[in-house]
């Protein structure tokens, strides 16, 4: 069974991931209408993936930092969106085997992007809580508010601090940001929320493999960082590897324990996978090797980008960081090498261009990188502002965020703190599907 999309006389570029990748070069090549454009995705939204800690600490609701897809391509009659699961892929037939059936292409695009990488430990897969998507971050909020009202029912000391103790994996941007927020939920939110238990309790740990925090950043604003975080009253353990985690304890590999019932897990990502890619074509960190015009080893009318491609330039023999900004100027240049395909002019290779990096560590306190630039502290944290409220699709959204942002700044209160559960169906119902 075929998937239902019209034939057309153009040619059919099917893009699958709806991610920074995915949808900007769906957007560049809706505007130029030389081809017709099919996107795949198994949400029918895109996610806002530097906002999730924001969305799980509680900050802003998930309908904030998504964006119905359909509602980006309403005046594009070209551009066909179908929500699925792509199964496998069969280069030989220039098919793709979907949850709905087969979609034929002429080109295809894989921006299929990244999960959370565990390292092979399934016991740490099943029971830590990762953050790559929406639903994960809402889980998160909903653990973290849930094992705190237990508290207030809990006597015991040990118990109450297992409820109440939060370990952080990773000292990567995604790790930092959490803990900060944490900790400033700490200091700020819980002793409102729950007077009744003593918040000096609340131990908050970020426990990092490496020396230093933010390695792909400066050393400044790895310093600096790790600063900001002391002062918060983070527990930092640097050169410190996760080995276990029951459910109970997180097993240390210098021996040591810590009791808590939840471990947020930013240590790594590793590429999706998609069965019938050439396995020739994979490289570490399940990572898919292209050329410099993003084709994928051995296959001319297969293309990836985004954090799932891998390419070597001569500024980045290993491959380019798995950053938004490498999804969005392949993306676009992948566009403008279409165009040239349907004139039958050459391709032009890719050269990424660094605008920076950043993090954000609590209100007044964030580092930033910016070409030429370093600096952190309140102006930093400013900067990260705008940029990310720029970057975010859709006004109202904007808006939105923009004023919980200022409400939370000048309150200290988020008001958004809601345990809201998933609905199970009771015996002989039917359940809706996703």
């Amino acid at each position: 069974m075929k998937i239902n999309i019209p034939e057309s006389s153009k040619k059919r570029i099917v893009i699958v991931g709806g991610g920074f990748g995915g949808l900007k070069l769906a957007l560049k090549l809706a505007s130029r209408k030389e081809y017709q454009v099919v996107l795949l995705d198994k949400n029918n939204y895109h996610q806002f993936q530097p906002l999730f800690y924001q969305v799980a600490m509680a900050g802003l609701e998930p309908s904030s930092i998504v964006f119905p897809l359909r509602k980006a391509f309403q005046k594009n009659k070209d551009v066909y969106i179908r929500v699925t699961e792509v199964l496998a892929v069969h280069t030989d037939k220039n098919q793709l085997e979907t949850s709905l059936g087969i979609c034929n292409y002429d080109y295809l695009v894989l921006a299929i992007g990244a999960e959370t990488n565990f390292f092979g430990n399934e016991k740490i897969a099943r029971l830590a809580i990762p953050m790559k998507s929406v639903s994960e971050a809402l889980f998160l909020r909903n653990r973290i508010l849930s094992d705190f009202e237990k508290a207030l029912s809990t006597t015991d000391y040990e118990e109450r601090q297992k409820l109440m103790d939060i370990v952080v994996v990773g000292g990567g941007p995604t790790g930092v940001e959490v803990s900060g927020a944490l900790a400033e939920m700490k200091r700020y939110v819980f002793p409102k929320d729950y007077p009744e238990l003593n918040t000096d309790e609340i131990d908050i740990y970020l426990l990092q493999g490496a020396d230093q925090l933010l390695l792909g950043m400066s050393e400044e604003s790895s310093r600096k960082s790790l600063e900001f975080l002391t002062q918060l009253g983070v527990k930092v353990r640097l050169n410190t590897l996760v080995t276990d985690f029951d459910g109970e304890y997180v097993h240390m590999n210098n021996g040591e324990t810590i009791h808590t019932s939840k471990v947020i897990w930013a240590a790594g990502i590793t590429g999706n996978k998609l069965r019938g890619v050439p396995e020739g074509a994979l490289t570490r960190g399940n990572r898919i090797r292209v050329n410099r015009f993003n084709q994928v080893e051995g296959l001319e009318n297969v293309f990836a980008v985004g954090d799932i491609a891998y390419m070597e330039e001569e500024n980045y023999p290993q491959g380019h960081p798995q950053v938004a900004q490498v999804a969005m100027q392949q993306a676009t240049q992948l566009a403008n090498n279409f165009r040239n395909l349907h004139r039958g002019q050459g391709l032009l290779p890719f050269s990424y261009r660094d605008l920076g990096s950043m993090a954000t560590i609590g209100r007044n306190r964030a580092v930033a990188d910016l070409p030429g630039f370093k600096f952190q502290g309140a102006f930093a944290w400013l900067i990260w502002l705008l940029v990310h409220l720029f970057q975010i699709l859709g006004v109202k959204n904007k808006v939105f965020i923009f004023l919980n942002w200022v409400w939370n700044y000048v309150t200290y209160d988020q008001s958004l703190r809601l345990i809201i559960r998933p609905r199970v169906p009771k015996s002989g119902e039917v359940e809706v599907e996703p």
